[in-house]
């Protein structure tokens, strides 16, 4: 019996087609969810491959308040968002000059606070992916089951036996677990991909991170626990601090 999907599907019971059509909504949300994703990450990283050598270059030549101007306006990056909220933080402390080192703590916890937040926003929709992953095979294998039982249940109705008798029945109820399987698969694979993509991402985040906080260690003489930048900033921009504007 030569019978193509369309000729399955219309020959399917009421129970079968309802899962095939919740399968086909599980496939094209977890499709959304992977398209979404991969665009979003693939803008952070190609705006951080711009900004941190920018950002970089600010903080060695000791150029603060470029260096905060460029992370607000880099919105997608995932590491300027990061870096962005721990120089939010400390900003206003420059401009009185009295960064001392409890104000860099306070900047390596906004540091951490910001991390927190940007790696939820990266990791949604993978809750999605693993979902789907994990339960499509089942909605599969209960139209499986139940178009089985439909088939035993006809043949016994009809009294006869053999393989021919019920292969129409058997056929029906296989496609929902096949089509439960090509559902799973993508989204599995996804789900493992963009899992190990946020996992570089954090890292990368992390390096940023302990890199500035590095430097603003670094920038922390022992006279009043100011830092060397601070001083040199309000001394050199006077009136002319791009901040206080």
């Amino acid at each position: 019996m030569d019978l193509s999907l369309y000729d399955l599907f219309n020959s399917m019971g009421a129970f079968a087609k309802g899962i095939v059509l919740v399968l086909a909504i599980m496939s094209v949300y977890s499709l959304t969810v992977m398209l979404q994703k991969w665009w979003g990450l693939k803008q952070a990283q190609n705006e951080t491959l711009k900004f941190a050598p920018e950002f970089s270059q600010f903080l060695e030549e000791d150029n603060l308040a470029e260096a905060i101007r460029l992370a607000e306006g880099y919105k997608k990056s995932h590491v300027a968002k990061v870096l962005g909220g721990a120089l939010g933080e400390i900003r206003p402390l420059i401009q009185d000059g009295s960064v001392t080192v409890a104000d860099i703590n306070s900047a390596e916890r906004a540091v951490e606070r910001e991390m927190l937040m940007t790696i939820v926003q990266l990791k949604r929709g993978l809750g999605v992916l693993a979902t789907v992953g994990a339960t499509a095979p089942f909605v599969g294998l209960l139209g499986t089951t139940m178009g089985i039982v439909n088939a035993f249940t006809g043949m016994a109705k009809s009294g006869s036996g053999g393989i021919a008798s019920i292969a129409a029945g058997v056929a029906e109820a296989l496609i929902t677990t096949a089509f439960g399987l090509l559902v799973a698969i993508p989204a599995v694979w996804a789900y493992n991909y963009f899992q190990t993509k946020i996992d570089n991402l954090t890292a990368e985040m992390t390096y940023s991170s302990k890199e500035m906080i590095d430097y603003l260690i670094k920038g922390v003489s022992g006279e009043f626990g100011r830092s060397r930048f601070t001083r040199e900033f309000n001394t050199q921009a006077g009136g002319n601090n791009p901040m206080s504007q």
